[in-house]
């Protein structure tokens, strides 16, 4: 016996506009790794920056380290979040995209205003010495 056969339905997959996005929970579980290993790395870049200005001697008086180094780091954290958010955007795994540009977003705020407390207190420490504000020192010739 021949049953009539219904015509198949509506496929948008494919076509001339084939939507091969990145499946949602792999695009989440990377999106979510991608932020964890990066807040990871600037815990442990500026806890170190931190921990270089702490003593326990309570005789000693200790300064913290040049901030420089460390912004440099986490500026390498941001540009490696761009490279993960173009990477992620090729993939079309739009979670992974915003929370990568979020985080480059962010680390580049943060590594701007670390270098302008940087620069202040650089041009605090030099101020009796420099040519701006003593233009008469010998070596301001």
């Amino acid at each position: 016996m021949n049953l009539p056969v219904a015509p198949p339905a509506f496929d948008a997959t494919n076509g001339p506009r084939r939507h091969d996005r990145a499946d949602t929970g792999a695009d989440i579980g990377a999106g979510c790794g991608l932020v964890f290993l990066e807040l990871t790395v600037l815990v442990a870049d500026f806890g170190l920056w931190f921990l270089s200005g702490f003593n326990l001697d309570a005789a000693k008086t200790v300064k913290a380290d040049s901030l420089w180094g460390y912004l440099v780091a986490a500026a390498g954290v941001a540009a490696f979040a761009l490279v993960a958010a173009l990477v992620a955007a090729r993939a079309r795994a739009i979670v992974t995209v915003v929370s990568q540009l979020v985080m480059a977003v962010v680390i580049t705020a943060v590594v701007a205003a670390g270098a302008l407390a940087q620069s202040h207190d650089d041009a605090s420490r030099d101020a009796g010495r420099s040519c701006h504000t003593l233009p008469a020192a010998p070596r301001c010739g």
